[in-house]
């Protein structure tokens, strides 16, 4: 008994003998020690936590080779491999984690519109609850700072570029044409539902490397990744109706929507200034087809529209005003896949096709457009570590445009070309820590059409000043090739450029968000002719140029009054140009000095509706004046448009909506056309160029039927 007693005691020595301790201090990058960090050896429950002042203590039994471990939250977790017995007065500095929601965030040039982004300057629902957007994305967008106000156009004017100058992509991949077609004087809207997405990136310059073709900005829609539940939606408006569905499934969805549009009805109800044959008439749909993997997510996007009109309108040249007909058919498919190949590399590519058939009478002249584009893009992305990320890719663009042209006096004649572009580009995130960040790209692209490479570089900082504001900087150089209007004429030319200098402060807190942007955009090679308009005669080089500079502020606020929601943006723009058939450089007839919107929404809870207000206010444009000396020489006078809209809740899940466009009936004027001739007198009549209507009232009515029978289309109401 004796004997087992002694050889217990001598193992039981021996354990104790073969501890070894390990210590050290944790402390972050400056060298204040950090209090409660996790400090073990993995696999193990050997450990503890470090003390007030940084230090740790603790002894285990393990032996040779180990790995010590060592986390603390909003830090990265600290490893180190080796000899136990070596681990001794460690010093341990623990480097911020990056990845946190306080992080600087990369946003010089960049409205984020969606819930999942860090710093959101609007949501998905305010597409659609902005009184003067009318549901069309497009036009909530241009209550943004950085638009620029051309009502008779509708689309996204950018920093003194023109409307073809903002590209659109869904889910990464190009649309060709976004624009539903229209006639003169007349805005136009965006093809596409935003029901159907959760997510809009709007970059008004500086963008990343992985775009291209856009002097000016680009639009990026991402439709839903999932679909929360089944549903019908039924819309019964003034001008038509809409009717959407979505099924769901274990690993897949899919939602339909399908919407007509009649203006007749309306328009005999209120007359606008267009002397109508046939007012315009639309049918359109869109399909969204989502499968899960288990790494990654498909997604298939199809959307078709017919649209046709006929009309005959005033013109001071045509004692019978001008005749107008239209006919467009659209297809758009969009393919796309994202997903994770490991833990680090993650892959993200699709395509899409586009077939716009489109035929026009103006006058005695039959014009048919075809046009046939396809965009492919296939992107990786390598994460080195919470700090270092890197994308690289490569995409194809491929334009097949066709026009056919006849008179009575001239026989068909036909113009087109292909425009197929090759690109790729690489890009780098880097986070030097929780306050300084830098995205670094460069994109190069070659023309087959004009026989160019083009290889520009993309560059962005961020400086994180306090907890809740940043500095940021961007540059970018930008290449866009020519329109169909003028290549259809002339292929001898090059890519026009401008580059891009932004200086942004943002400060985010709760509840409120207020950014000031500063940019300077210089023009070369634009596109210059020696006629009135574009045609096979035309003299076209590369010899224009320009320049764009001011100041966008924006502030909204959801705190400080209850129940009320509001932004305001604000744009001042200096633009000049010298291009397309000016003799001198000069203010464009599409830029303002001044943009003002003021958009407010106030809940009233016992009426169980929303109420909402949307103010533009936007100084004179530029126009000629052949009457004195010039060229640009005079402006209109200041736009102004007051809109008001009315969401009332029926019950959960019906929906009545009013809205009132330009409510106090304001006579704004877009511009003057004068005679081509001048009277016995010498002098050249003019007519003011009003828009269609002065005012345009919409309402509808909108039901869910849904599985948890709340949901209903402005589901945050």
């Amino acid at each position: 008994m004796r004997t087992l007693i002694i050889a217990l005691l001598t193992l039981f020595s021996i354990q104790i003998n073969a501890q070894t301790t390990i210590n050290g201090t944790v402390t972050d990058q400056k060298g204040m020690p950090i209090m409660g960090a996790n400090v073990y050896l993995e696999g193990t429950y050997d450990g503890s936590t470090s003390l007030e002042d940084g230090t740790f203590n603790f002894k285990t039994q393990e032996t040779g080779s180990q790995t010590l471990i060592v986390s603390y939250l909003g830090y990265e977790t600290f490893t180190m491999t080796g000899d136990v017995t070596l681990m001794k007065k460690i010093i341990v500095k623990l480097r911020e984690d990056v990845g946190t929601l306080d992080a600087v965030v990369l946003s010089a040039g960049t409205f984020e519109a969606g819930d999942n982004s860090k710093i959101s300057v609007l949501k998905p629902l305010d597409v659609v609850t902005t009184a003067s957007a009318l549901g069309d994305f497009v036009g909530a967008l241009q209550t943004l700072p950085g638009t620029t106000t051309v009502a008779e156009d509708g689309r996204l004017f950018v920093r003194g570029g023109e409307a073809e100058e903002t590209q659109i992509f869904i889910d990464g991949i190009r649309v060709f044409t976004p624009y539903a077609p229209t006639t003169n004087n007349t805005p136009t809207r965006g093809r596409y539902s935003p029901f159907l997405f959760d997510g809009i990136t709007f970059s008004t310059g500086g963008y990343s490397a992985e775009y291209g073709q856009a002097l000016s900005s680009v639009l990026l829609l991402n439709t839903i990744e999932e679909p929360t539940q089944e549903k019908t939606d039924i819309g019964i408006m003034t001008v038509g109706g809409t009717l959407g569905n979505t099924q769901k499934w274990d690993k897949s969805s899919l939602s339909i929507n399908a919407s007509y549009i009649n203006l007749a009805p309306y328009i005999g109800l209120f007359p606008d200034r267009n002397d109508w044959e046939k007012p315009y008439q639309g049918l359109s749909g869109e399909a969204v087809f989502r499968q899960k993997f288990d790494n990654g997510i498909l997604k298939l996007y199809s959307a078709f529209d017919n649209s046709n009109f006929e009309l005959t309108q005033e013109d001071i040249n045509y004692e019978d005003g001008v005749h107008f007909k239209l006919r467009n058919n659209n297809l758009y498919f969009n393919g796309s896949y994202k997903g994770m190949l490991n833990d680090v590399w993650t892959v993200q590519g699709g395509l899409s096709y586009t077939n716009s058939n489109e035929k026009v009478d103006i006058i005695d002249q039959d014009i048919k457009d075809v046009e046939n584009s396809f965009h492919a893009k296939l992107k990786f992305k390598r994460r080195f570590s919470s700090r270092f990320k890197l994308n690289f890719g490569a995409e194809y663009f491929a334009t097949d445009f066709n026009e056919a042209y006849e008179t009575p006096m001239v026989s068909k004649v036909k113009y087109g070309y292909n425009n197929n572009i090759a690109a790729a580009f690489t890009e780098a995130d880097v986070f030097f820590s929780k306050k300084l960040a830098m995205k670094a790209g460069v994109r190069a692209e070659y023309s087959e059409l004009f026989k160019d490479y083009t290889v520009v570089p993309r560059l962005s900082l961020a400086y994180k000043t306090s907890g809740k504001s940043q500095v940021s900087l961007a540059y970018g150089s930008f290449y866009q090739n020519p329109l169909s209007n003028v290549l259809k004429f002339e292929q001898d030319l090059k890519a026009q450029n401008t580059k891009h200098y932004i200086l942004n402060y943002q400060h985010n807190a709760d509840g409120q968000i207020f950014r000031a942007e500063a940019y300077y955009k210089d023009y070369n090679d634009l596109i210059k002719y020696d006629s009135e308009f574009v045609d096979f005669n035309s003299n076209i080089t590369n010899i224009g140029y320009g320049y764009a500079k001011g100041i966008d502020l924006f502030w909204r606020d959801n705190k400080s009054i209850k129940n009320m929601d509001y932004w305001l943006s604000y744009s001042y723009l200096d633009s000049e140009r010298d291009f397309r058939n000016y003799t001198m450089e000069a203010q464009p007839n599409f830029a303002n000095t001044h943009n003002l919107s003021v958009v407010g929404k106030y809940w009233v809870d016992s009426w169980k509706s929303q109420l909402g207000f949307s103010y533009s206010y936007a100084s004179g444009r530029t126009y000629t004046n052949p009457n004195i000396e010039g060229f640009l020489n005079q402006k209109t006078k200041s736009y102004n448009s007051l809109s008001v809209n009315w969401a009332y809740l029926i019950s959960q899940q019906k929906i009545l909506y009013f809205s009132v466009n330009n409510v106090l009936g304001l006579k704004n004027i877009n511009g003057y056309q004068y005679a081509n001739t001048p009277d016995i007198h010498g002098n050249f009549d003019r007519r003011a160029l009003k828009p269609a209507a002065d005012q345009f009232f919409f309402v509808g009515f909108f039901w869910t039927i849904s599985d948890d029978k709340s949901s209903n289309q402005l589901d945050k109401l």
